[in-house]
């Protein structure tokens, strides 16, 4: 009897624990594939000269490819690893290795979406079905209280009648055994050269975050630890050394390392624990907005920024005075806090929300400069990169966004008293 084999196409969800997608192929198979593509469509230049990939977000990815990857062969198998664009392989390894199905996560963003479209159209030719899974958010979109076309467009409306109406699921068990299928070549990891990195262009501290599930269980039990960081009562003001409390876990959500579910109910076991903490409540806010931005993308697409002619001006992107935008990203526009945070971004691949609003409030509001530059750089050097959060965030900023009605988006006027505390000289670069 033919055996059924189900190939299981990694994205952005790299991790065992709380992997719907994952479970479900190995329940409903004799045997599975698993597959990464380094695609180069990932690595490539974008029309503002920036790279849609850094170094740093390069790194992160490898680390965490090849910490599933262990995981995989503590299993007895592995993940077979391909450079190259699905589309243009996963035809010719379903017939070679007679797979059944193709499983694999839905993304949001255009250029994410489009690829999977291109995959189901080849395996449509092969009358094979590319199932779809959504795995990137805390709530499942049947568990909303209303339909995708009927979300709330205000955030503070989507989060109310979501917190009040919807539930957030227990976690799917990581599988402890795993069949899978026979593969002689799985392909090895490449190098940050290979894919087009310098690979001594920066230097890896001992402290920085790796990239990997177990990386990021890691640091999100240490987290929740009486006495770590989270604990800690910040003031309500704001200085401009201190940003309030961040619990850096964005990175291995944003790859799928740490699945949103399981950071909900450890930090919920936590409070139980220890008692209520307003940190904890800043944690859960964040993974609501993750989910309220991928939910708007489903909703609009491009058509959630309010902007004539999106596409055209991603294509050709509008001019600008280029001595100015490249003293903001260097860090040396001369406003103090500005220029800590923008170099901190670039040495480290993070700043924290907080840093991001002040940084996109003085490029927008305060140099002139089109907020699409500043979303395109953030791409390329963010670690915790994911397009609808970065994107939308910087649209909320600029007033492009849908979100206009609540300063729970974004408050001008805060971020503008802010920058002023700061440096109050600091208009004169312009």
């Amino acid at each position: 009897m033919k055996s059924k084999k189900i190939l299981v196409w990694f994205r952005n969800d790299l991790r065992l624990h709380d992997n719907e997608m994952l479970v479900e192929a190995i329940a409903k198979s004799d045997c599975i594939l698993p597959i990464y593509f380094f695609d180069p469509r990932h690595f490539e230049s974008t029309s503002f000269e920036t790279e849609k990939t850094g170094a740093r977000r390069a790194q992160f990815l490898l680390e965490s490819v090849s910490s599933l990857r262990t995981a995989f062969q503590k299993l007895g198998g592995d993940i077979l690893l391909i450079q190259g664009k699905p589309e243009e392989h996963i035809p010719a390894i379903v017939e070679q290795l007679e797979i059944s199905e193709v499983y694999h996560h839905r993304e949001v963003g255009p250029e994410e979406t489009i690829i999977s479209t291109y995959v189901e159209d080849a395996l449509w030719k092969q009358r094979i079905n590319l199932k779809h899974f959504i795995g990137h958010t805390l709530y499942n979109k049947e568990d909303l209280p209303f339909p995708i076309k009927d979300i709330p467009d205000v955030f503070t409306q989507f989060k109310k009648k979501t917190e009040r109406d919807a539930i957030v699921k227990s976690c799917h068990e990581s599988p402890l055994e795993i069949d899978f299928v026979e593969n002689e070549n799985w392909g090895a990891l490449p190098s940050l050269l290979e894919l087009g990195f310098a690979e001594a262009g920066f230097v890896n501290f001992d402290d920085e975050a790796k990239g990997g599930e177990l990386d990021g269980l890691e640091h999100l039990t240490k987290l929740l630890e009486p006495g770590s960081d989270i604990y800690i009562k910040y003031s309500s003001k704001v200085a401009a050394d201190k940003q309030g409390f961040s619990s850096r876990i964005s990175g291995w959500l944003s790859f799928g390392c740490l699945s949103p579910r399981k950071v909900y109910w450890m930090v919920k076991e936590a409070e139980a624990s220890f008692g209520a903490n307003p940190n904890f409540n800043q944690i859960l806010l964040g993974l609501l907005w993750r989910d309220y931005f991928r939910f708007m993308f489903k909703k609009h697409g491009i058509k959630f920024f309010q902007e004539p002619d999106f596409e055209e001006l991603i294509l050709s992107p509008v001019e600008v005075d280029e001595t100015l935008v490249k003293k903001w990203k260097d860090g040396e526009t001369g406003h103090l806090l500005v220029d800590k945070y923008m170099k901190e971004l670039n040495d480290s691949g993070f700043i924290p929300h907080a840093g991001r609003l002040v940084v996109a409030t003085f490029l927008i509001h305060v140099l002139k400069i089109h907020w699409t530059i500043g979303a395109a750089y953030f791409e390329e050097k963010l670690v915790d990169y994911a397009p609808a959060s970065n994107w939308g965030n910087w649209a909320n900023v600029a007033g492009a966004g849908l979100d206009l009605k609540s300063k729970n988006t974004f408050d001008l006027d805060k971020q503008m008293k802010i920058l002023d505390v700061v440096s109050p000289d600091a208009a004169s670069l312009v």
